[in-house]
This record gives C-alpha cells, sequence and structure tokens, in this order.
C-alpha cells in the first residue's frame, strides 16, 4: 500500500509539472553544402542553404547573407545571395539554392554565410549565427575538365583513319590469294 501511494504521488507531480513548461525559443541550425562533384571555370555551381529550427517557437525575419562570392571571381546565374524568410515555424526547415558560375580557376575557399533572426515575436535584438563551411575547393580550368570528359570524337575519328591501311592491306591480300586458289580449284575440278 506504501509503494501505491508514493507512485500516485510521483504521478500527480509529474502531471502538475508538464503543464508549466515555456516554449523555448528558436534556434536555428544553418549548414552551406556545394552540390556539384566537379567545380569548373565557366560552369555552374550550385549552392544550397539550409535552415532547419529545433526550438519551441517561430524564427522570425530570417535573413540569410553570402558574401563569399565576388562579382569578380563570380556571376550569380540563379538566386539571390541575400534571402529574406517571414517566418521558420518550429519543428520545420527552409532551403534555398543559388547557381553561380566561377569567371577564374585555382583554388578557392568557401566561407561561411551568415544569418541572423528573431528568435521569438517579443525578442527585441535578433541573433546571428554562421552556417557550416564547406572549405577550400580548386575549380579545374574548363579545358582540363573537357580533356577528361569530353567524348574525344575527333580523336576517335583520326584513330579509326590512321588504323585503316594495317587492316585493310592484310584483308586485301588474303582476299587476292583467296579468289586466286578459289579460280585454280574451280579449274581443277572442271578437268
Amino acid at each position: 500500500m506504501d509503494n501505491w501511494l508514493k507512485i500516485c504521488i510521483v504521478v500527480v507531480f509529474a502531471v502538475a509539472t508538464t503543464g508549466n513548461e515555456e516554449a523555448t525559443p528558436a534556434k536555428l541550425l544553418f549548414s552551406k553544402q556545394i552540390l556539384n562533384k566537379y567545380l569548373v571555370e565557366g560552369m555552374d555551381i550550385v549552392i544550397k542553404y539550409s535552415l532547419f529550427n529545433v526550438g519551441g517557437t517561430a524564427a522570425l525575419d530570417v535573413q540569410v547573407a553570402d558574401n563569399t562570392f565576388g562579382p569578380q571571381d563570380f556571376e550569380v546565374v540563379g538566386g539571390q545571395l541575400k534571402v529574406t524568410i517571414d517566418r521558420i515555424p518550429p519543428g520545420s526547415n527552409a532551403t534555398h539554392v543559388v547557381v553561380i558560375r566561377p569567371s577564374k580557376y585555382g583554388y578557392f575557399n568557401f566561407t561561411a554565410a551568415e544569418v541572423s533572426y528573431l528568435p521569438s515575436e517579443d525578442a527585441a535584438e535578433a541573433l546571428v549565427g554562421l552556417s557550416s563551411e564547406p572549405g577550400q575547393g580548386a575549380i579545374v580550368p574548363f579545358k582540363e575538365y573537357d580533356r577528361k570528359f569530353s567524348p574525344h570524337l575527333l580523336d576517335w575519328l583520326s584513330f579509326a583513319v590512321m588504323s585503316m591501311p594495317s587492316l585493310v592491306l592484310p584483308y586485301a591480300l588474303w582476299y587476292s590469294s583467296k579468289t586466286k586458289y578459289e579460280a585454280i580449284m574451280t579449274q581443277k575440278k572442271d578437268k
């Protein structure tokens, strides 16, 4: 009987304390990913920004800015490098994609993007955070990429033309001797 009384008191205490919790403020996890396998000069690079709200309230006035890609090195082909999202509800995510095109080749340091947001509706000060950093990446010249991955049709055509004499000449000699031999054999059969 004494154990039942203790269990009932613990259950009543647990039920009474669970309703008094305040919602936790919004917390954003922010990642930046480069989706391309190869980074090539003059070809599109796709960059994905992902925001995850792991807090208990909505994140408001979310502003994403990426100052990594200067106009002298990159051209923005699609999307925007500065984006505002009105609200990200708790337990949900938002993604944004930007397509850029590098104008130079070489090593490039892909640094973090910045996010600022209000963690709750009554918050006066915005929280600022950084995304994950993809790190340093090598942008290869287009000629090198083309040399590795093009179908090389002109090369194969020239190879076929150059190898034709070594295949056609023996075939012609064989065919000539075969026809002569068959002609001699038909003459012997006729006699």
